[in-house]
């Protein structure tokens, strides 16, 4: 479980501009030791950037940070020791083995070699793959090499592991099992994980989870709690016509709706109580509903105002805007 001693990661007032763009601004939060901390958002939010300046990849352009005790600036080396970084994108080299990717990271992490055999051999078995580590990891499947990416960040022992996007890519069944080995790895190496997705059930496993939405933090809490603080139902419906369909809920029911997802979308009291009424008062016909209790999306729609999936083309626009303006 979360400690309660030093945090782990800590930022305050964290910045990152490409020329007048902010791509992250001004987020603060705490990271407790032994926790998996989770950031939320559609590709674009600003996650991968600020986990590139928490592992010293980007310098801030305002803020500051320390990871593991160790500011990002001033002590890079040092927390690039004390941290272990699966990249959103492949890294690996297909045409060597598993432990030839192994012991070229333990080289450059300087691992002692005394200690090299059986460390290598821990973190291998840890995520299913010590008796592949003679193939050549272009015989690998997404899975394995995921595994594998995992077992190198591993290798060096760090204090905080980094996961960018871990699952992305992966069918369903592969990302519950890397799932499986996150969460054991976090009681065997009793170390924090600090991840980002745009999967909500992904982020139901996190401790807590920060929901980032156009470089900036909109909330923090448990999954739990930040569902709680919703409390209302999602009611989706389907009709010839979405916007009439929205002014005459707002005209007759005084609810705010919007098109989400294809589906004029809303929040109730008691969703599946409220749907009789829906029908007779409408106005119009409704060729489909949908009720849902409150889930990860349903907070991040009271944030922001969209779905996550809807806020993807968005916020992919904006970091593309951004990205031009740093060049």
């Amino acid at each position: 479980m979360p400690g309660d001693g030093e945090a782990a990661v800590e930022v305050a007032g964290l910045v990152r501009r490409f020329g007048a763009v902010e791509a992250v601004r001004g987020i603060e939060f705490a990271v407790r030791p032994g926790e998996i901390f989770g950031f939320l958002g559609p590709n674009g939010a600003g996650k991968s950037t600020t986990i590139n300046m928490l592992c010293t990849l980007l310098r801030p352009s305002a803020g500051a940070a320390r990871v593991a005790g160790f500011d990002v600036v001033r002590e890079r080396d040092e927390v690039r020791r004390n941290i272990g970084l699966v990249f959103q994108d492949p890294t690996l080299d297909g045409y060597l083995t598993g432990e030839q990717n192994l012991r070229f990271h333990a080289e450059l992490y300087g691992v002692p070699r005394s200690a090299l055999p059986e460390r290598m051999r821990q973190v291998l078995e840890m995520v299913r793959l010590w008796d592949k580590r003679g193939d050549r990891v272009q015989t690998y499947s997404g899975g394995m090499k995921r595994r594998l990416e995992i077992a190198r960040g591993l290798l060096h022992s760090p204090r905080v592991l980094f996961l960018d996007e871990p699952t992305v890519g992966l069918d369903p069944q592969t990302r519950a099992s890397i799932w499986e080995y996150i969460r054991e790895l976090r009681a065997a190496e009793q170390i924090t994980i600090f991840m980002t997705t745009h999967y909500m059930d992904e982020a139901e496993y996190c401790d807590r989870i920060a929901i980032m939405d156009s470089g900036s933090i909109v909330a923090l809490d448990t999954p739990e709690a930040l569902k709680a603080g919703v409390g209302k139902d999602r009611v989706q419906i389907r009709t010839d016509d979405d916007q009439a369909a929205i002014a005459a809920l707002a005209e007759r029911f005084d609810l705010a709706a919007t098109v989400a997802e294809g589906a004029v979308t809303f929040s109730v009291e008691s969703g599946e109580a409220f749907v009789p009424r829906l029908f007779a008062e409408l106005g119009m016909p409704i060729r489909s509903v949908s009720v849902s209790r409150p889930s990860l999306d349903d907070v991040f729609m009271s944030f922001t105002g969209t779905t996550i999936r809807d806020a993807e083309g968005s916020a992919s626009d904006w970091m593309r805007m951004a990205m031009r303006g740093r060049r």
